[in-house]
């Protein structure tokens, strides 16, 4: 049987699933048939319906629940792992009080569906001021005075401080003092109409691959480091320690806590759309 499968091309997506999509173990019955696109593209694509496993914010999977299913290996959520709010340096200064600031700031976000959207949203609902950009494109953009702050991401978590770039606020350090749980980013998902028997089999054949990348770390094999170009391999592992967890591995209970955190707090603030009663495979 094959699969159609969906992930972006940063560290922690590739270091993930290279065994299971390069022949680096047996995926018995099944083949996949794999794309990479940066993840709000799979986001929307998701809404279509369009792959049958894919990586989704966990923003969108409240959504699209009614035909998705969570599984319980593949996610980035953790500690210290929330999305930052970025300036110029030499605008830092004169930002005073975040609410006020946050109302009237052109602010560049990664993607509407992206849970870093739905992070802000639930700290700044008033900030209407959005403009979707390529996640990668945020830092230059702000630095050009394109926008006065942007909603970073992925490696720029690490990168933001030697372009000229200031904090304004860590979105991950909100969301637990606020919450109390762990930051739920993205999920690896499987189309509800998927056999559970081989939904399963693919959660499994996924860990399993995890399990198969850690046992050569730190080295990086070549499917790592060839989808991540621009980045220092110093950068690559610093993203994959961040982002690539105990939770990747299995959500357990504290994960599936916090992903249900998550989608109450969006519920009250009606910033949820079609669901299924229960998200999880």
């Amino acid at each position: 049987m094959t699969l159609n499968l969906g992930f972006s091309p940063c560290p922690n997506d590739t270091f993930i699933f290279d065994a299971m999509v390069n022949n680096g173990m047996d995926t018995g019955n099944l083949v996949f048939d794999y794309v990479m696109e940066d993840v709000e593209t799979l986001n929307q694509w998701a809404f279509e319906g369009r792959l049958a496993v894919t990586k989704l914010s966990y923003n969108t999977l409240l959504k699209v629940s009614d035909k998705y299913a969570l599984m319980d290996s593949g996610s980035a959520l953790g500690r210290g792992v929330g999305p930052l709010v970025i300036c110029k340096a030499s605008e830092f200064e004169k930002i005073k009080d975040h609410a006020d600031y946050f109302k009237q700031a052109r602010i560049a976000i990664p993607g509407i569906h992206t849970t870093a959207n739905l992070l802000f949203s639930l700290a700044f609902p008033e900030a209407k001021n959005k403009t979707e950009v390529l996640f990668s494109e945020i830092e230059e953009r702000v630095l050009n005075g394109e926008f006065d702050c942007g909603l970073v991401i992925h490696e720029s978590r690490f990168t933001y401080q030697q372009r000229g770039l200031e904090k304004i606020m860590d979105m991950g350090d909100w969301w637990e003092k606020e919450s109390g749980a762990a930051i739920p980013l993205g999920g690896i998902c499987i189309r509800r109409d998927i056999p559970v028997e081989i939904a399963k089999q693919v959660e499994n054949l996924i860990r399993k691959s995890l399990e198969l990348s850690w046992k050569t770390y730190p080295e990086l094999s070549d499917f790592v480091k060839n989808n991540a170009q621009e980045m220092e391999e110093d950068v690559m592992r610093k993203h994959i320690e961040l982002y690539v967890n105990e939770y990747s591995l299995s959500l357990g209970a504290e994960g599936r806590k916090a992903v249900d955190t998550l989608f109450k707090k969006a519920q009250k603030l009606n910033l949820t759309g079609t669901q299924s009663s229960n998200v999880y495979l």
